[in-house]
């Protein structure tokens, strides 16, 4: 399996999040600093969600969020033991290493997307389809909307208590507009 991702772009963003975030074990650091100076084995690499499903992966996490600090899983086996995995990638760089990492808002990162692969090893009941994505997406725009609509009636009926016109015809305008999103 060649790479999606260029070795280059895993180089700088590893370098990234080792600048940016603290992770909950110095040996993580020890390893993200080994693939770093081996290219071979971070062609290897692929960065991707829910690792714990493939043959051959780490799972590594900030001192800010609430991912186990590290395990490791090869075939059966799983262990919080890093010094098992670094040997492991030592014996075996021609063999794929899935690498999940754990830090805040990652979903929301650029970096980390730039990186991120899709996991070939996700069973397919847990994976959500485009069509569920775009109805549970359509129903967060919904509430959004209602919960803004919500809000500015709540502020109209006070400016109308307020005897405030301005206020009044400025949140009309408002509500307007959101209506009109609302019914497209």
């Amino acid at each position: 399996m060649t790479a999606s991702v260029p070795v280059a772009e895993k180089k700088e963003f590893v370098r990234w999040f080792l600048k940016t975030y603290h992770l909950k074990r110095r040996e993580c650091v020890w390893i993200l600093n080994y693939l770093l100076s081996h290219d071979q084995l971070l062609n290897h690499v692929r960065f991707v969600d829910e690792a714990h499903y493939c043959p051959r992966a780490m799972v590594m996490s900030t001192t800010d969020s609430d991912g186990i600090p590290f395990r490791f899983y090869k075939g059966n086996l799983m262990t919080a033991d890093a010094e098992k995995s670094f040997h492991d990638l030592r014996l075996h760089p021609e063999e794929n290493m899935y690498l999940q990492l754990n830090f805040p808002n990652r979903h929301a990162c650029p970096e980390y997307a730039a990186v991120l692969e899709d996991n070939p090893y996700v069973p397919e009941y847990i994976k959500i389809s485009d069509k569920d994505r775009r109805e549970a997406e359509q129903l967060l725009e919904e509430s959004v909307l209602a919960f803004r609509e919500e809000q500015l009636l709540r502020q109209i009926d006070e400016a109308l208590d307020q005897n405030d016109k301005e206020k009044f015809f400025a949140l009309s305008k408002t509500l307007q507009s959101i209506k009109e999103i609302g019914s497209k």
